[in-house]
């Protein structure tokens, strides 16, 4: 088949840490598929931009993936400049495309809904079918983050859009495992056909986790402690990372002399919370600073423990379907996490454990526990870890993400 993915962020994973798309090609191709991954010129949380001139597009093959660029102005922040972006890669999309061979499915991710609602009409116009891939909720995330009111006319607008998207849409993949009961909420069921929904959570390649020549070591001596019970975080480090939560359950452990939390990452929080640690005199953090993501599995490995904090909201309850967790699993270490959720994947799958949001103390005991547990118990969380995680490669997940494709690809509209 003739697959085209409509991603805004999907440029190369060394450019932009979006994995999903580039494996989900790379794999779709190595089964004889023609995959084409369209993305905006632009790269998220930079000032680069793939396309220097006045081009509207540009094609490139990219480590045997095929690439289409569409300019897209570059912005900074979440302001009118973002706003602009988003529609210069929409529009293009309707411009652009037509330049190609006709698709025989469209999967179109949300990272913004304009991408879905040009994906439901492209595949009217090209007689072929939309899948649509769900990765944030839109408006709600908005709401909850404060950019947008619940009752604005704005709001309103976009929650109608989401349900046209859903009702019009051949297929919908959530990211998160909550889809149905989230349209159910909204009042969308008796319109909406559940029965066209899955699920595609994030996932990882575990061929890096476990093939020794793919695994790029990390020198750090900190890592290779033995006598330390190394409690691990990888990733940004913004308010919506809860950051404090981390700092304050160090607090809570610095007696412990044997404990240390190392945090790789980094952000616009990263000196403030550095302040944070000498004002209180917390001495057991140690800021590692960012590290390219192919480390991540040599560090991860040599941790003990897994460390994942974050805002618990509406968003939340639906489920999570962070990178971060499924890099955790595919170490083969326990993870503690203090975001709340309906749907749990750390504690059905038995390799982690959640505790309440914002208590530091509780976070603090669970990575107590952790730290005096027997080693019969630890190994249980870990051996559940390895195997829970297997249905996160991202192998297993094309083939899903296939059977669905073939599954609503009989006939035209």
């Amino acid at each position: 088949m003739n697959i085209w993915l409509f991603n805004h962020y999907a440029v190369p994973p060394n450019l932009y840490p979006l994995a999903r798309p580039y494996y989900f090609a790379k794999n779709l191709q190595k089964k004889g598929h023609k995959v084409t991954i369209f993305a905006a010129s632009s790269v998220h949380l930079s000032d680069e931009n793939l396309i220097q001139d006045h081009r509207p597009m540009k094609a490139q093959r990219i480590d045997g993936l095929r690439y289409v660029f569409l300019k897209a102005r570059n912005y900074e922040g979440n302001g009118l400049q973002r706003i602009l972006n988003f529609f210069d890669y929409t529009l293009r999309l309707f411009t652009q495309t037509k330049k190609f061979n006709k698709p025989d499915v469209i999967l179109a991710t949300s990272v913004h809904p304009l991408t879905c609602a040009a994906g439901i009409l492209l595949a009217k116009k090209y007689r072929c079918k939309c899948v649509v891939e769900i990765a944030d909720l839109w408006p709600l995330t908005l709401v909850e983050y404060g950019a947008i009111k619940e009752k604005q006319l704005i709001t309103k607008s976009l929650y109608a859009l989401e349900h046209w998207i859903y009702k019009k849409a051949d297929a919908i993949i959530f990211t998160m495992s909550g889809g149905k009961k989230y349209i159910a909420d909204q009042g969308w069921d008796h319109d909406v056909d559940l029965n066209k929904i899955s699920y595609i959570n994030n996932g990882v390649d575990l061929d890096i986790y476990y093939d020794q020549e793919q695994k790029e070591k990390y020198p750090d001596s900190d890592l290779d402690d033995k006598n330390v019970f190394k409690v691990i975080y990888t990733g940004s480090m913004g308010k919506a990372n809860a950051m404090y939560d981390i700092l304050d359950a160090a607090d809570r452990l610095k007696t412990c002399k044997n404990i240390r939390f190392l945090l790789f990452g980094g952000g616009y929080l990263e000196q403030e919370l550095k302040e944070y640690c000498t004002r209180k005199k917390i001495e057991n953090v140690v800021f590692k600073g960012k590290v390219n993501k192919q480390y991540i599995p040599n560090i991860l490995s040599k941790g003990n423990l897994n460390i994942m904090t974050g805002i618990s909201d509406r968003i939340s309850d639906y489920g999570l379907s962070m990178n971060k967790m499924f890099d955790y699993m595919a170490s083969g270490k326990p993870t503690v996490s203090n975001i709340k959720t309906n749907f749990d994947i750390l504690e059905i799958n038995q390799c982690g454990v959640s505790v309440e949001p914002g208590d530091a103390e509780k976070l603090a005991n669970a990575v107590y526990e952790f730290y005096k547990m027997s080693d019969t118990q630890y190994r249980e969380y870990c051996t559940h870890a390895k195997e829970a995680v297997k249905k996160y490669d991202f192998k297993y997940l094309t083939n899903e993400l296939e059977k669905i494709i073939y599954s609503d690809v009989s006939g035209v509209r």
